[in-house]
């Protein structure tokens, strides 16, 4: 019966992602009825299950930080090209679109993603413990390439608004790819004990002492099952987005709300597989996914615009606002403060998640 069940399981996990890119096929670029909009909807919530699964199969295949890694990475390119995309369609509409969905997914990364993990972690387990030493250098990534990126084209004065000049633009670009580049090196190779995960007592968990992982073969298959579910979730969010975006504005919101909805859609996969790592005592991986996501996504979003800011004939707007700088000092002071003793109870959770929902609260009453 056991073995059955798998089986099921396996057959649906590798349905859906199919399912997934030829229903995104059928509907690019058309105007979607009401019965279509929830089809898509179950199949996108499909797809990030099977996103989810496909990861943890690769994880296991090639242990921790790669795991969380190849999740991250391969999230944040597709995101990156959705970003593009819609920037290229939009003009002048679209032209603080990738601020505020890097600002978004950095949000809901640092303060969601970390706060909920803490909290599944530390209520199951009375203590989440993780390693500060390389915590804390994603974080610190985090914070320099935000600051880089978002903060300072806010002050910049050669040239009007919140915007970079061509040569700040490339200096931002080649900074974030060579800091992103080396925390990479850094995690996966020079200090990968740093980021793996840790018992009670601080001693690291060696991914060998676990149960066979899968085979090669299988690993592969779900790699590529993996790309066509993100593929899948990234590309159906783009399809319901005008039906997201009629919704916000009958409601009377600001349209940045769309691109929150369209972030936390986006970034579903990685926060289900955080909380799963957190139930399993793994705070350690959840970490990883949560602040490599953040750090890929300013490191690989700002180059691609910037390459992309050659043939887009409207501005980019990158500098973040005088109240989106508070929320992102705080995020940094506080996840610094968290991060520092390796270890966390529920308190820091909840302060993270508190932080979250004030980020939501005045992205909806700015």
């Amino acid at each position: 019966m056991v073995t059955r069940l798998r089986a099921l399981g396996m057959q649906w996990t590798a349905a859906v992602p199919i399912l997934a890119v030829v229903l995104l096929a059928l509907t690019w670029g058309r105007s979607l009825p009401g019965l279509i909009v929830a089809l898509v909807t179950l199949v996108l919530a499909g797809s990030v299950l099977a996103a989810v699964h496909h990861a943890e199969v690769i994880a296991h295949r090639v242990g921790e930080p790669f795991g969380s890694l190849v999740l991250a990475v391969a999230v944040t390119i597709i995101e990156v090209a959705l970003i593009v995309t819609l920037m290229a369609d939009g003009g002048d509409k679209s032209s603080t679109l990738a601020r505020d969905t890097v600002f978004a997914a950095v949000m809901i990364t640092c303060n969601g993603i970390v706060g909920v993990s803490l909290l599944v972690g530390s209520l199951r387990h009375r203590v989440a413990v993780f390693n500060p030493e390389g915590t804390g250098a994603a974080l610190g990534t985090v914070a320099t390439l935000a600051t880089l990126c978002l903060v300072l084209p806010t002050f910049t004065t050669t040239k009007p608004g919140p915007e970079f000049t061509t040569a700040q633009l490339t200096f931002a670009a080649v900074a974030s790819l060579i800091l992103y580049g080396l925390f990479v090196t850094t995690q996966t190779v020079r200090h990968r004990d740093y980021f793996l995960p840790l018992t009670e007592h601080g001693e690291v968990i060696d991914a060998g002492s676990h149960a066979e992982g899968p085979s090669s073969r299988q690993a592969m298959i779900s790699l590529g099952l993996l790309g066509l579910a993100l593929i899948g979730v990234v590309g159906l969010a783009k399809g319901v987005s005008p039906t997201i975006e009629s919704g916000v504005e009958s409601a009377g919101l600001p349209h940045a709300v769309v691109g929150v909805i369209i972030a936390l859609l986006v970034l579903l996969p990685e926060t289900i597989a955080a909380v799963r790592a957190a139930r399993r005592d793994r705070v350690q991986t959840s970490l990883n996914l949560a602040l490599g996501s953040a750090m890929a996504s300013i490191g690989l979003t700002i180059p691609a615009v910037a390459i992309a800011s050659v043939w887009l004939s409207g501005p980019l707007v990158l500098g973040l606002s005088s109240t989106h700088m508070v929320l992102l000092v705080l995020t940094v002071i506080v996840g610094t403060l968290t991060v520092v003793p390796g270890r966390a109870t529920p308190l820091q959770g909840g302060v993270h998640l508190v932080l979250f929902a004030a980020y939501l609260e005045l992205a909806i009453n700015p």
